[in-house]
């Protein structure tokens, strides 16, 4: 388990081996390639990486600038970080359920699941190293209890662990996709069918390390099931149910399905508000500072006891202000 008190990060060598797959342009600059990889860092630090001999193209050393094929083998030594804690800090939390096991919260938008190096504060974790005084140490000493996680700026129901066998419980269902899952959505644009199904490979972009994409022929399959709860002007209210629970799976699917989610910053950029909107609905919908995400409803079987537990979320206020808003017919 792991303690309230701060969670020390371990500092570790990792040396790190990727053998490219095809590509979907041949000849990506080696730092722009490295940047879509998890894990590795930024741009900027790959590019020290690769000054400092620390990267290798097909054995011999490389320049950010080498061109990067097909079939290539790519060698990272990364160096040791500098070791962190991981403070409890005193946030607060709304708690939907809790016992011995295991937490249910209802997480806000704009509250990241976990630290990172670099931002080791103001998380989900630091709030439940607080609240609880232990946490499954399955996740790491970064992701304490964490069996499943919300993107910074989603909202809604997520379950923490706080027993090594309740972490173990949950993982099983969520890979055995018995959790049921499910989100509002409001997208851009007039979905065509009242419900269907969205399957597909996800994986890293290889041009834009912060974006997943379904256009690929390595990653994971998704699926991603959804049916249209109300029609507005340019826009639809969606309920997605999740299936599998990839990276970004919904903002991804939606998105490339030519309907990004209303606020996306990174899915949904460029894409202006539709017409006929009234002037009191435009400026409720400019208003909302994030994408309209929320993950309305959670349910699972208890690890221990074996009991069915539901539990659901009302979006919260900047979401119930914009539903008000598009439901109001102009006066």
């Amino acid at each position: 388990m792991v303690s309230a008190g701060p969670a020390a990060l371990k500092p570790s060598v990792e040396k790190r081996s990727i053998r490219v797959g095809q590509l979907p342009e041949q000849g990506i600059r080696l730092d722009v390639f490295l940047s879509g990889q998890p894990g590795l860092g930024s741009r900027t630090q790959l590019k020290r990486l690769i000054e400092q001999g620390r990267v290798r193209l097909n054995g011999r050393p490389a320049k950010a600038a080498s061109k990067v094929r097909s079939q290539d083998r790519i060698e990272v030594e990364l160096p040791e970080p500098a070791p962190a804690t991981v403070e409890p800090e005193p946030i607060p939390l709304a708690i939907l359920y809790e016992d011995e096991h295991l937490v249910v919260l209802d997480k806000p938008a704009g509250m990241l699941v976990h630290p990172y190096p670099g931002r080791l504060s103001g998380t989900l974790v630091n709030a439940l190293l607080f609240h609880c005084r232990d946490l499954s140490g399955i996740g790491g000493q970064i992701k304490p209890g964490i069996v499943h996680r919300l993107d910074k700026l989603t909202s809604g129901v997520m379950v923490a662990a706080k027993t090594d066998a309740a972490h173990q419980g949950l993982a099983r269902q969520f890979q055995a996709h018995t959790i049921t899952r499910a989100y509002l959505a409001l997208v851009h644009g007039t979905m065509d069918k009242e419900r269907g199904t969205i399957q597909s490979l996800i994986g890293r972009n290889p041009r834009h390390r912060l974006k997943m994409t379904g256009r690929v022929r390595q990653g994971k399959m998704a699926v991603t099931h959804f049916v249209v709860q109300a029609r507005y002007p340019g826009l639809t209210l969606l309920e997605c149910r999740l299936e599998t629970g990839r990276t970004h799976q919904i903002r991804v699917h939606l998105s490339e399905a030519g309907h990004p989610l209303v606020g996306d910053p990174l899915y949904g950029r460029g894409r202006q508000l539709p017409g006929g909107l009234s002037a009191a609905q435009h400026a409720t919908l400019k208003h909302l500072k994030r994408q309209a995400l929320h993950a309305y409803r959670l349910g699972f079987v208890h690890p221990k006891t074996g009991e069915r537990l539901e539990f659901t979320s009302n979006p919260p206020s900047d979401l119930q202000a914009v539903l008000k808003a598009l439901s109001q017919a102009d006066p």
